[in-house]
């Protein structure tokens, strides 16, 4: 009897213990970096895929969770000055222009851009976030050209955009049939928060979400201010 209840002691403790341990595919502030791709006014303009506002929004929760959680970001343009025009002002509310360095290139893909490759793999982190315009040039390039190289690369499906729908969804799917990850911006805030009890970026979680998020974000707002909480 004592080596049965022993053994459901040691038995419920390994539970225990496992439940507390959570899955290595997912991500947290220390083991990805992210990659915002030309998130620019010329670019905005033929994106169908998705609500002009919408894009800006999950833009705006990317960038902002990338800040809260100093998450290693690389911002890219194309063409800046000659065609594709200024950077969402939802990107420069996390990263001014003035302080910090946008990689401008030629070439649609980034990765072939050798200022942007050296960026991303002088980060020493082998998984990598992903999110621009459109998906179906300049997230697809970088996406499969990184996981050819041995990268664990997720992408951010609303906050990416193309020309169509159709265009999108391809993308999407040849992505993910390379093997690369699909996530949302809501997603990735949260994933990155996990834990509520997590103080120090609580407020500023939930303030993000409150500007940004939409339905939950009025959620969050009435609950706060009815529960006083």
């Amino acid at each position: 009897m004592r080596k049965l209840i022993l053994s459901s002691i040691i038995s419920l403790t390994s539970l225990y213990a496992f439940s507390q341990k959570p899955s290595p595919a997912l991500l947290n502030p220390g083991n990805h970096l992210l990659v915002m791709v030309d998130y620019q006014s010329q670019m905005a303009f033929a994106t169908n895929n998705i609500p002009i506002e919408l894009l800006r929004s999950n833009t705006a929760i990317v960038a902002g969770a990338s800040k809260i959680f100093n998450i290693p970001t690389i911002v890219t343009t194309v063409a800046a000055k000659s065609f594709s025009g200024p950077v969402f002002p939802e990107v420069t509310d996390s990263y001014p222009q003035a302080t910090s360095t946008f990689l401008d290139r030629t070439t649609m893909n980034s990765w072939e851009d050798a200022n942007v490759y050296k960026a991303i793999t002088g980060k020493a982190k082998k998984t990598i976030v992903l999110g621009g315009l459109w998906t179906s040039v300049c997230i697809v390039g970088p996406a499969l050209s990184a996981i050819s190289e041995g990268y664990n690369v997720y992408f951010i499906t609303d906050a990416c955009g193309d020309v169509s729908k159709e265009a999108h969804d391809q993308a999407v799917t040849r992505m993910v049939q390379a093997g690369a990850h699909p996530i949302t911006a809501m997603q990735y805030l949260l994933e990155l928060q996990r834990d509520w009890a997590r103080s120090e970026t609580y407020k500023a979680t939930t303030e993000l979400v409150k500007k940004y998020g939409g339905a939950y974000g009025i959620g969050i707002q009435y609950g706060q201010e009815m529960i006083k909480h």
